[in-house]
């Protein structure tokens, strides 16, 4: 997140500086170049990975999502002989494009939440209640932003954040969407005022309450500094070879003491070793100690799908879980069981074993 929830003092991560100014320059920058169709159509590919990402941060749905960018494109197709470099780069004007398809997507639309932004935590044995309708955030994975990609460079990392993206769902969807343009994008007021068709004292009245209320959810306005991508991942790979053995002990280990956990259909979260570790002996009691997991990468964060040994022998789909990871361990446990999200991860339903 570049600029977490408020603006004085905003710290960055290594690299953030040099994301913001490319993505002034871009802004900037223009497509007065483009003499062709092929010209076109191959600079609207360029951004999709960080168009894909800002249409997610607004909807919390990666389906939603993908759809968006797609009416995106169909919009700028049917609009192209309007563009005019002169007046914005293709980058702003394909912004405009996209954050006015998701403020229409999202009129009379409910919000995506997470559990613990939803309902009071429950207690850890009791009984899992299904949220019925309610529909849930879901997390991105990683491969969707072709990290290969130098335009998916652009993407800060950090403003994807499961916390954070859902700390989003609480805003209404201009709030979200002028707290995107000015403090993930970096967009100046004006700018975002052009983006969204207001005036500047709109946006900046709509950024005082988005900030109060993301800062309100736990969000801190100071960007705490996260281990590196080798240390997340060395956490999470002796949780993973602790998960496996079914040792509660060596979880309770690499887990934080004020450790939250939620799962998404279900609206139950809870927080604390001690609940975690009551949580997890009932889990591998109702589901067993026969796991296989495969890691996966979701909003930047480190993860794994887990199957357990199913009654024919084979293991069998169970969760999704992505781990928020600090210098001190595991802080937030997200598990999900969803067959939207499975698919978004081209998960198999079976591996055998």
């Amino acid at each position: 997140m570049k600029a977490g929830p408020g603006n004085a003092g905003r710290p960055r991560r290594a690299g953030q500086h040099g994301q913001a100014n490319a993505g002034r320059a871009a802004r900037k920058g223009g497509s007065a170049g483009m003499t062709s169709t092929a010209d076109f159509e191959g600079s609207l590919r360029r951004y999709r990975p960080e168009l894909l990402a800002h249409c997610y941060r607004m909807l919390g749905s990666v389906h939603d999502a993908e759809e968006l960018v797609q009416e995106t494109y169909l919009r700028a197709w049917r609009a192209r002989d309007r563009y005019d470099p002169a007046r914005a780069s293709l980058r702003t004007w394909l912004y405009r494009i996209a954050t006015n398809a998701c403020l229409t997507a999202l009129d009379g639309l409910a919000r995506r939440p997470m559990p613990s932004g939803l309902v009071t935590a429950s207690e850890p044995l009791s009984p899992l209640v299904h949220g019925g309708e309610a529909t849930w955030l879901q997390p991105l994975p990683d491969s969707l932003l072709s990290p290969g990609d130098p335009a998916a460079a652009a993407i800060d990392r950090g403003s994807l954040r499961l916390a954070f993206v859902a700390a989003l769902q609480l805003l209404s969807p201009r709030e979200r969407a002028v707290l995107i343009l000015r403090d993930v994008l970096d967009y100046p007021a004006a700018d975002a005022a052009d983006v969204l068709e207001t005036s500047v004292a709109s946006v900046n009245s709509s950024l005082q309450r988005a900030r109060a209320r993301v800062r309100a959810a736990g969000v801190p306005q100071e960007q705490v500094a996260e281990p590196s991508d080798a240390e997340q991942r060395s956490w999470v790979d002796r949780y993973t070879a602790a998960f496996v053995r079914a040792d509660i002990p060596g979880l309770l280990h690499l887990v934080t003491e004020d450790v939250l956990m939620e799962m998404p259909p279900m609206v139950n979260w809870f927080t604390g070793r001690e609940n975690y570790a009551s949580f997890m002996g009932w889990v591998f009691d109702k589901a067993g100690t026969d796991w296989r997991l495969l890691p996966v990468r979701a909003n930047g964060q480190v993860g794994f799908a887990a199957y357990r040994r199913g009654d024919g022998g084979g293991f069998e789909l169970h969760t999704l879980q992505v781990f928020t990871v600090t210098s001190g361990g595991i802080s937030r446990v997200s598990v999900f069981q969803d067959a939207d999200v499975f698919a978004a991860f081209a998960l198999a339903q079976k591996l055998n074993g």
